[in-house]
């Protein structure tokens, strides 16, 4: 048997970017995705804690260093630059794997730069 779990999140980070003219998908600073453990493609979770907006979609790779926290396509219309997201991936474990598990939580300052 499998089970979900909450496998890492970036918390708090702060929206850079919005672009509504794009195939889809949230681009992350490399440096916060490796942080996290997340992989490009990789399916996450977006809550935005200025709106309560809720949504799916995938990662796509950001340039290191930047802070780049875009959504785009659809997703660029849940939030606006400047609000406030916590990003969040999950995994499919074993019941053993479950036990031993400890998720991944990637803290921010100001400028989405690792602390």
């Amino acid at each position: 048997m499998f089970v979900t779990l909450f496998k890492s999140k970036i918390h708090r980070v702060k929206v850079t970017q919005a672009e509504l003219n794009y195939v889809g998908s949230i681009t992350i600073d490399q440096d916060l995705m490796d942080a996290a453990g997340m992989m490009e493609h990789e399916q996450v979770h977006i809550v935005n804690n200025n709106n309560g907006e809720r949504l799916v979609t995938y990662v796509i790779k950001g340039e290191r260093g930047t802070g780049i926290i875009c959504l785009n396509g659809a997703a660029a219309r849940k939030a606006e630059v400047g609000d406030i997201i916590i990003i969040i991936s999950y995994g499919l474990m074993t019941l053993d794997e479950a036990k031993n598990h400890t998720p991944k939580i990637v803290f921010t300052d100001d400028n989405n730069r690792l602390i």
